[in-house]
C-alpha cells in the first residue's frame, strides 16, 4: 500500500511545496521545526549516523536514547518509526541508490518481531534546499515514489525538505536545518546538531567517500555498534586533492559548495588523509577481518569492546 497523509493517498509526482500546501498539518509541522533553535546534543546515549548509514532501535535499548544526524545540504535524513513498538530508524540519505534503500529502511524496522501490532508506521523526511543543480528536489522526489512504492501504509508526518527547508541569503541559497535527532522514548522530532560524531568518525567518513553503499551500523539485540570490515580501492589522485586549496575543494568534492557547513572542508581533508594513510583497509584497520564493536558505558559514552574470538 501507499503513501498516505492524514489517511489519504498522496498524488505523486509533485513537489514538497505543492504536497504541503495541499496538507496544512504538514506544512504547519514543517512551519513548526523551522521555527525551533537547534539544539546541541551531547554524546551520553546518542548514536550518530554518518552519511550513507543507517541505524534502527526502539525503546527497549538500555544504551541509545538519541538517533541522529547533520551536515545534511542536499541530503535528506529520513526517519521512520512504528508507532506500536517504538522502533525507530533514522537515515542519512544522499541519493546514491535510494530504489536500494528504502526497503533496507523498512526492512530494518520490520526486524523488530513485534511489528505486527498496533500502531501504523509513520516518515518523517528532512534536509535540502533549493540547490542550484536540483539535487535536493531530485531526491526529494525518489524517496517519495520509493515510499510510495512499498506494501505496506506509510503515513507522512514532517515533510521539510527542498523549498520548505530552503533561505536566500545574497542571491545564494542555503538550507535552514542541517540536522535533527530523534528521541527513541518520546518520539521527539527537533534540530540539533552534534559535537561528537564518533567513534571512527574518519573511518565511516572514509567508507561513504570511496562509494560505499547504505548499511545499518547498531545491532538493537547486543546494544553494540559494528563498523566494517570494509574494504575500499585506494582514494585516486589522493596526494592531488590534498594539495589543493579550501575552494578548489568545495567547488569539486561538495554537491553544494556554498551552503556547506564552516567545517566542511577540514572534514574532507582528514578524511583524504585518512584514505592516504589507509589506501586498502581490510588487515590494517580490522585485525583479523574483524568487525570493530562498540557498547555504551555506565556514562553512556562509546567504548570499544574485543571483538569475539580475539
Amino acid at each position: 500500500m501507499p503513501l498516505l497523509v492524514e489517511g489519504r493517498r498522496v498524488r505523486l509526482p509533485q513537489s514538497a511545496g505543492d504536497l504541503v500546501r495541499a496538507h496544512p498539518p504538514l506544512e504547519e509541522r514543517a512551519r513548526l521545526l523551522r521555527g525551533q533553535s537547534v539544539q546541541q546534543v551531547g554524546p551520553q546515549g546518542l548514536l550518530y549516523v554518518q552519511q550513507r548509514e543507517l541505524a534502527v532501535t526502539s525503546p527497549k535499548d538500555g544504551s541509545i536514547s538519541i538517533l541522529g544526524s547533520d551536515d545534511a545540504t542536499t541530503c535528506h535524513i529520513v526517519v521512520l518509526r512504528h508507532t506500536g513498538n517504538g522502533a525507530t530508524c533514522l537515515t542519512h540519505c544522499d541519493g546514491t541508490d535510494t530504489k536500494a534503500e528504502v526497503p533496507l529502511i523498512m526492512n530494518s524496522i520490520k526486524s523488530f518481531s513485534d511489528h505486527a501490532q498496533c500502531g501504523r508506521l509513520e516518515v518523517h523526511l528532512v534536509g535540502g534546499f533549493s540547490d542550484d543543480r536540483q539535487l535536493s528536489q531530485k531526491l526529494t522526489h525518489q524517496l517519495l515514489s520509493e515510499f510510495d512504492r512499498q506494501e505496506d501504509d506509510i503515513h507522512l508526518v514532517t515533510l521539510c525538505v527542498t523549498e520548505l527547508n530552503d533561505r536566500e541569503e545574497n542571491e545564494n541559497h542555503f538550507p535552514i536545518i542541517y540536522g535533527i535527532a530523534v528521541n527513541i522514548k518520546t518520539a521527539e522530532i527537533y534540530r540539533a546538531s552534534f559535537q561528537d560524531r564518533g567513534p571512527e568518525e574518519e573511518l565511516r567518513a572514509a567508507r561513504a567517500l570511496t562509494g560505499g553503499p547504505m548499511i545499518s551500523i547498531y545491532d538493537a539485540k547486543t546494544e553494540q555498534l559494528c563498523i566494517g570490515p570494509y574494504s575500499w580501492m585506494p582514494f585516486p589522485h589522493v596526494d592531488f586533492w590534498l594539495q589543493q586549496d579550501d575552494k578548489q575543494i568545495l567547488e569539486n568534492l561538495s554537491t553544494s559548495p556554498l551552503a556547506e557547513p564552516p567545517h566542511f572542508v577540514e572534514h574532507i581533508r582528514s578524511t583524504l588523509m585518512f584514505l592516504k594513510k589507509y589506501p586498502s583497509p581490510t588487515n590494517t584497520l580490522f585485525p583479523g577481518n574483524k568487525a570493530l564493536l562498540y557498547k555504551k558505558n555506565e556514562d553512556g559514552l562509546w567504548e570499544k569492546i574485543s571483538s569475539p574470538g580475539s
